[in-house]
């Protein structure tokens, strides 16, 4: 149920924020610019009519934006929200608050309320910021980066490990008796392989992680026989993982590198630093000129980067209502020139018989795609995009378009800065003029 909204025409003894406020500020410019009252009515399908109210949309969405630009996690947002006048009034506080403005585990519930289509709209929002003018070019670049899950660095001793004591868990929660529990051989196996980079301790360390997955598959086998048959579908599919886990190979493809995410998949960027990340792969699109975020996709497999732009590009045509002519690339998009009336160029085209002003126009394009590693690098750095903590595949869908809609929307935030600062300067000017000359 949603909560029922203010009445504005009801005054306060003391000043409000309105009147505390800079109105210059950009964050107070933010709150008149957004469209509250269109997002209360499209965001009011996923509140029932009945039951305890939930907190307002406003405060929920500013909450989210505001995670996001500052980098915060949801328990220092709520606090830092209680010393920020400005948080508050984007949030349609009318007076200043002192308490804090939900549950921090309300904005995971807020989260999976609204899904991906909800934080979509947000997405949509933050490019509609920037004008219709802005965002609707010709001409888009178009990458793909790594969002990296917040899982361990997956080895196969750790996987076993983890899978020996679910089972032991398993086991305790069904009043299972085992016939040996393990709980000193395990961590004297886990103490063997300190010694796995030393020659001496090399075959050690490989003999206890042999023992390991032998006392893992001998737990999971042992639950299966004992577990209560009315419980059994219930933990058929942890199981089935377990299994899974005990019997892949290092040649195999589609493996398990993390048993709370078994969706994470192994990428190979050739990095010089990083060989390997554990994540999901990003699709990234942003205008060519203005450098505005207008597509941001996760990727649940690990695809070639060339077959994910008639997606990418469906998805530019649905936040900016106009398909782009020119779409730029890098090399890793090989071997597509043409998709529908969309051109595809990468560095491919230089190597065409071309005459002296389209190789100089197609080599300012090339110049002009290396702006979007920085951009990647923003999102990565200041928006949460270099290590996910939401969890699941809908978390990864939903990271990705809140740091792409947040990083849209500090770009809003410093070009109205920006014209501020200019306006005062040159006004400054004129009257130092006017006074002197």
């Amino acid at each position: 149920m949603q909560k029922r909204s203010r009445n504005p025409q009801q005054q306060s003894m003391f000043s409000g924020l309105e009147e505390m406020l800079n109105p210059k500020d950009p964050l107070y410019q933010l709150a008149h610019k957004i469209p509250w009252e269109e997002l209360q009515r499209g965001f009011s399908k996923y509140y029932v009519e009945f039951g305890r109210p939930a907190k307002e949309t406003r405060l929920m969405i500013s909450l989210l934006i505001l995670k996001q630009i500052y980098d915060l996690g949801d328990e220092d947002l709520v606090k830092q929200w209680t010393q920020n006048p400005y948080w508050q009034y984007l949030g349609g506080q009318e007076q200043f608050q002192w308490k804090l403005p939900c549950d921090p585990s309300e904005m995971s519930h807020f989260r999976k309320r609204i899904g991906e289509e909800g934080v979509q709209r947000i997405f949509k929002l933050s490019v509609d910021l920037h004008g219709n003018k802005d965002v609707a070019e010709a001409e888009v670049v178009v990458d793909t980066t790594v969002q990296e899950k917040n899982i361990t660095f997956p080895t196969d001793t750790k996987l076993y490990r983890k899978v020996a004591a679910k089972c032991i868990e398993i086991a305790r929660d069904e009043n299972i008796e085992l016939r040996r529990s393990y709980r000193r051989t395990i961590p004297k196996l886990i103490f063997a392989q300190r010694g796995r980079n030393r020659p001496r301790g090399y075959k050690k360390a490989i003999k206890a992680q042999r023992k390991l997955k032998t006392i893992a598959g001998r737990l999971v086998r042992e639950i299966e026989r004992k577990l209560p048959v009315q419980q059994q579908e219930r933990y058929a599919e942890q199981l089935n993982l377990f299994k899974r886990v005990l019997e892949q190979q290092r040649s195999d493809k589609n493996k398990i590198y993390s048993l709370h995410e078994p969706h994470v998949y192994c990428i190979s960027k050739g990095k010089e630093h990083k060989k390997y990340e554990y994540g999901s792969k990003v699709s990234i699109a942003m205008t060519k000129k203005s450098a505005i975020i207008v597509s941001a996709m996760n990727l649940e497999k690990n695809v070639y980067d060339g077959k994910t732009l008639p997606a990418v590009l469906q998805d530019i045509e649905r936040h900016t209502g106009k398909r782009p002519e020119v779409v730029i690339v890098d090399q890793g998009y090989r071997g597509k020139q043409q998709i529908e009336e969309t051109r595809i160029i990468s560095a491919k085209e230089l190597r065409k018989k071309l005459s002296k002003y389209e190789k100089q126009k197609t080599r300012k394009r090339l110049r002009r795609r290396a702006a979007i590693e920085p951009v990647i690098s923003h999102l990565k750095s200041e928006f949460r995009l270099a290590r996910n903590y939401l969890k699941g595949v809908v978390g990864d869908h939903l990271n990705v378009l809140m740091a792409a809609a947040a990083f849209n929307i500090k770009k809003w935030l410093n070009k109205v800065a920006s014209l501020i600062f200019l306006f005062f300067s040159s006004r400054e000017n004129r009257l130092f003029l006017a006074h002197h000359c």
